[in-house]
């Protein structure tokens, strides 16, 4: 709600490079939960379901193959950190993960490459996602934030790349 009706949504230049170079400070504020040397995590704003999660690169690329090859490890090595971090908290029945790169492909931000990380329930799909063409979300962003903030000093990743 606090989304939807605030009037300060104007980002000059890439939402993700912003949230990545803003002080660490605000980045409860930013929703990013995991800082990695050439990688970040943090949950989407337009989320499908809760928990919904995006892994980037540090690097502002449009394509896997604008990207170092540790960036692309330490990619895959916090996109499974985090299906499994997601799978204990959340205990959906399934997850998506995937990207989309280019429009055409229904990447919103087309620019920065992100990998998107979907907790899914059976029967999540209903009358207001399907004809209403909205979602509902049962809890508020930042509670979801600290929830896996929670978890996330439990278990860090380990990530050696």
């Amino acid at each position: 709600m606090k989304y939807i009706t605030s009037t300060d949504n104007n980002v000059e230049g890439c939402v993700f490079c912003a949230k990545l170079s803003a002080d660490t400070a605000c980045d409860r504020e930013n929703l990013v939960l995991y800082r990695g040397k050439t990688a970040f995590v943090a949950m989407n704003i337009y989320p499908y379901n809760t928990g919904h999660l995006m892994v980037l690169p540090n690097k502002h690329a449009a394509t896997l193959a604008e990207i170092p090859r540790e960036t692309q490890f330490e990619l895959m090595l916090l996109t499974t950190h985090f299906v499994e971090l997601l799978s204990e908290l959340m205990q959906p029945d399934g997850l998506n993960v995937g990207l989309n790169m280019g429009r055409a492909a229904g990447a919103g931000i087309d620019s920065h490459l992100h990998i998107h990380v979907v907790p899914r329930w059976s029967g999540d799909s209903n009358f207001m996602s399907v004809v209403g063409n909205t979602r509902v979300l049962p809890e508020a962003l930042e509670d979801t934030y600290d929830k896996i903030m929670a978890m996330l000093e439990e278990n860090s990743p380990d990530i050696e790349t």
